[in-house]
């Protein structure tokens, strides 16, 4: 019931994600692609495939519009073959939600779409199969980990067009699967993206532009209080053009009827705040206009982007901001905007946005339990070892367990530039490839690969690549973490074992040992000879500090 052909990216992902549900482990697969590359193709055949498996799928959504949109299309799309569709939305009287609940719990309904409220406790499944969350970067990791609560064999497929650092990290490091849809649907152009403060000379030029050549325009303000007045402005701006505003805080129907009006082009501009990020699919929209844009994030930004340049008109996108508002950092998001303005370079944002960020200390943030305190590479190998006492299996060696210690607070830029490996899934690949590595011997080959693809190593790629040499040596010698404090220029190990002189080695002046707390402090190290320090501590042959 598909009524376009299937680009190669959609067909090898929908392939992907087929054989994941035919594995007898569950599926944790991310689908990267931009705004209409047909991502949400790929979570319906999944759908299909475990509803006709005889299980439930939940569908969440981060905003209502999407809720809705989902829910028409697959409902339109599913019903003609006896598939039970609803909608689990804030809109939803107590009469009306709680009926829905109890037809999940018995069963008789097999895809739910929903907002946040399908995280209630109230909320329950006769046996729920999959969890599809659409614009993953949106929710937090509670929220998209709610579900494998109830159920431990169930399929999560997360989709995204710029999947938020710590999502992608898992993915290079091979803790999720990863499947990317970079190729456009035929036809489909770049939005022309202007970058500049804003002028209402400007504003108005580009919407009349959109008008008389039949189409509509967005314009995004994401203060709910000063929306009246910027509707007045406007209005007063373009008196010829009919706007209306809509945002989360109006009631069901006002709501609704303003963004059917501009769906069915009775309106020529809809004001309005973030709500349409995800889920507003106008084709005849192709004009976005995002004031104050220095208050959003990168990805938010390239989001945004994605409800205009939908079809085949030429599309364009105006980020304005407020000269004495913008900030160093703003000024970079607003020229990486900008830079990565072709189709398809919502990994690269992606990317970009891991780069500034780091990927060292990205699976530390808000992880439960064990996790917390050991890290979840050590967490994840504490449970394989338990599994395999289980079964009865004999212990693996250390050179067979994955690298788990963390290094932590390190001030040096690792990272692979731009203008060294210029493709971001090269890029990626790299990352993964000395994530994995085992021994140093290959990281030294990958080292040597690199420089004669690539040329000469930055200094942040030589940064990076010595910083998993440690962290390798660390391993071995039964190092769980290695931290430096700058205040107090010391590095501060955590040991895995208890023995802890023994599996160290080191002798020093500086270094006070902690047994009972397992933690050694080495003191009086200076950022510019930490490197080295840590070197000599982790590969050195006697590992001895004076």
């Amino acid at each position: 019931s598909f009524p376009y052909v299937e680009t190669e990216d959609q067909q090898k992902a929908v392939e992907e994600v087929l054989e994941d549900l035919g594995s007898n482990k569950p599926m944790d697969r991310l689908i990267s692609g931009d705004a209409g590359y047909g991502k949400t193709e790929v979570a319906l055949r999944a759908i299909f495939r475990t509803v006709v498996s005889g299980k439930q799928v939940a569908v969440m959504v981060p905003t209502t519009v999407l809720a809705r949109q989902h829910f028409d299309s697959f409902e339109g799309r599913l019903s003609p073959f006896g598939i039970k569709v609803e909608i689990l939305d804030r809109y939803r009287t107590d009469t009306q939600r709680n009926r829905l609940l109890k037809k999940l719990k018995n069963g008789e309904v097999d895809v739910v779409v929903g907002t946040h409220s399908l995280l209630s406790k109230e909320v329950g499944f006769a046996d729920l199969g999959l969890i599809v969350v659409d614009e993953e970067q949106l929710f937090g990791v509670l929220q998209k980990e709610h579900f494998k609560k109830l159920r431990l064999q169930i399929n999560v497929l997360s989709m995204s067009a710029t999947p938020i650092p710590r999502t992608l990290y898992m993915s290079l490091s091979g803790l999720r699967d990863l499947s990317i849809i970079s190729t456009p649907p035929a036809g489909r152009t770049s939005p022309e993206i202007y970058v500049g403060a804003i002028n209402d000379r400007l504003i108005r030029t580009a919407v009349l532009r959109e008008t008389n050549r039949g189409g509509q325009t967005i314009f995004v303000h994401n203060r709910v209080t000063e929306l009246p007045e910027l509707l007045s402005k406007l209005r007063n701006l373009l008196p010829e053009v009919k706007i209306e505003v809509a945002h989360g805080q109006m009631n069901k129907t006002a709501f609704e009827r303003t963004i059917r009006d501009f769906y069915l082009g009775e309106l020529d501009m809809l004001l309005c705040t973030t709500i349409i990020e995800s889920g507003v699919d106008v084709p005849n929209a192709n004009t976005l206009i995002v004031d104050d844009s220095q208050r959003y994030g990168l990805a938010q930004l390239y989001q945004l982007r994605g409800r205009v340049g939908r079809s085949n008109r030429r599309a364009f996108s105006y980020f304005l901001y407020d000269p004495k508002r913008l900030s160093d950092p703003s000024r970079e998001r607003l020229k990486a905007l900008k830079e990565f303005s072709v189709a398809g370079s919502g990994m690269k944002i992606a990317m970009r946005d891991l780069e500034i960020r780091g990927f060292g200390t990205l699976l530390g943030a808000e992880q439960h339990g064990n996790i917390n305190s050991v890290g979840l590479y050590l967490y994840r190998e504490m449970v394989e070892k338990a599994m395999r006492e289980l079964r009865g299996e004999e212990d693996i060696g250390v050179e067979e367990r994955a690298v788990d210690t963390e290094l932590k607070n390190i001030p040096f830029d690792m990272v692979i530039p731009e203008d060294y490996v210029s493709d971001s899934i090269e890029r990626l690949k790299i990352y993964r490839r000395i994530a994995v590595c085992k021994e140093e011997n290959e990281i030294d080959e990958l080292e040597r690969e690199l420089i004669d693809r690539f040329g000469r190593l930055p200094s942040q790629v030589t940064s990076l690549l010595d910083a998993s040499r440690v962290r390798l040596g660390a391993f071995k010698i039964g190092i769980s973490s290695v931290e430096y404090d700058s205040y107090s220029e010391s590095i501060i190990m955590v040991h895995s074992e208890n023995h802890i002189r023994e599996s160290l080695g080191i002798k020093g002046r500086r270094l006070v040992v902690n047994e009972r707390e397992g933690k050694s402090i080495l003191y009086g190290v200076p950022e510019r000879h930490l490197m080295k320090t840590l070197k000599t501590l982790f590969l050195g042959a006697e590992r001895v500090v004076q």
